[in-house]
């Protein structure tokens, strides 16, 4: 059983589809795992915690402390015993609460704590899931690195007809399984992704840049790490950085900086992503000072940088894997390919500015995998999640053939 030995830890808000929690405690203990479950008071007032002690064959936690002995409960160490966190109903306060870092009871204060991936399976009203308000803060969590279970649609509390029923706990249930199953897919492996834009500088205020916001890299380092890879995430500047215990994050800003950081790192890499949109070239004199405007036109001469894709590709030993981008707008195919050839490459993605929804600083990406003997998959437009999972699934792939 994959969940035999499993520590999980099941958080439960004040939702009407607090009753599913039973059902939830009980397949996961009847399938191994050991379950402590942690309440809202408010939580208590649509299933017992007598009920949920029962199934899970712990103590139910509500409050900071036992009130009738006074012994503390620790929401450090829960979240230090924890190999899973997951919040099973998820009502839309706790959710706001959870991305806005509000610590007023022990669920939450044990979410701040917890070093072990977060699961959360959100419950409420139509109105109430599509509110902006409500959608930001998934996206909020969704950045934090926590995995939603999106919400199902069908008969709601209210009478309406709509999204927002949580997931139904055998649906869940098996979620977690699979989470499982590929978190130990990439376990002992270290991957290096490359992330971001590059910017270099022509004087201290300016700079030759891409609009690159990382999105892409984000998502792939996320998904690496929920699959149990340790990884060496070089970011250039960006707004947002994906956090996970499984990451260490390198921040750069040139292309220079990225060059040496990628290949000082690669060497004890089994992979490299290098999904980074790294300036072709950069100012060849960069000014100390600011450049006074003139009447007069100003030329700046560019000269190329250095070529990580090409030098890794160089370096790259047999067992060691790497994954190059193409971003075309014409002849995209045999550019990508003669790219896979001309660095060493195992295989790319390839994505077009042509394609609607798709390329720099949207949520979605539209790509296909092109690989070293030809052969292509192309995929349909996803979430840059979705789509990171299709890149780490065909990464997968090739480190189990090794």
């Amino acid at each position: 059983m994959i969940l035999k030995g499993k520590n999980i830890v099941l958080g439960i808000t004040g939702s009407i589809a607090a009753y599913k929690a039973a059902s939830l405690t009980r397949l996961l203990v009847k399938n191994g795992a050991r379950v402590k479950v942690i309440m809202t008071p408010l939580a208590k007032e649509f299933i017992t915690p007598l009920t949920l002690a029962t199934l899970s064959k712990n103590p139910i936690l509500v409050d900071f402390f036992n009130p009738e002995n006074g012994d503390w409960n620790s929401h450090v160490d829960l979240g230090l015993w924890a190999d899973l966190y997951i919040i099973a109903p998820a009502s839309a306060n706790t959710i706001g609460k959870m991305a806005n870092g509000v610590a007023d009871n022990l669920l939450l204060t044990t979410y701040l704590s917890a070093k072990c991936p977060v699961m959360v399976a959100p419950a409420m009203d139509l109105d109430m899931y599509q509110h902006p308000a409500t959608q930001r803060n998934i996206k909020t969590l969704k950045g934090f690195g926590n995995i939603i279970i999106e919400a199902a649609t069908g008969e709601l509390a209210s009478g309406l007809s709509g999204k927002g029923r949580m997931e139904e706990p055998e649906n869940i249930y098996q979620f977690i399984v699979n989470f499982f199953q590929r978190q130990q897919t990439l376990s002992k492996k270290i991957v290096l992704v490359t992330s971001g834009p590059t910017y270099e500088p022509i004087d201290p205020v300016r700079f030759i840049g891409n609009h690159s916001s990382g999105k892409m890299g984000n998502a792939i380092a996320l998904e690496l790490a929920k699959r149990g890879a340790t990884v060496i995430l070089i970011s250039g500047p960006v707004n947002q950085l994906p956090t996970h215990p499984n990451i260490k994050v390198i921040k750069v800003t040139t292309a220079e900086q990225m060059f040496e950081a990628a290949t000082n790192e690669f060497t004890h890499c089994n992979a490299a992503i290098l999904a980074a949109a790294v300036a072709d070239f950069k100012p060849a004199i960069q000014n100390d000072q600011k450049i006074k405007r003139g009447n007069h036109n100003l030329s700046i001469e560019l000269i190329p940088t250095l070529d990580i894709a090409q030098t890794l590709g160089e370096r790259k030993k047999g067992n060691q894997l790497l994954v190059g981008f193409a971003l075309e707008t014409q002849n995209e195919t045999e550019n990508a390919q003669r790219k896979i050839e001309k660095k060493n490459l195992d295989f790319i993605i390839l994505n077009s500015l042509n394609e609607t929804g798709a390329g720099f600083g949207v949520d979605t990406n539209k790509i296909t995998i092109i690989r070293k003997d030809g052969s292509h998959i192309p995929y349909p437009l996803k979430s840059k999640d979705e789509v990171a999972n299709d890149i780490v699934d065909e990464l997968s792939n090739h480190i189990n053939k090794q």
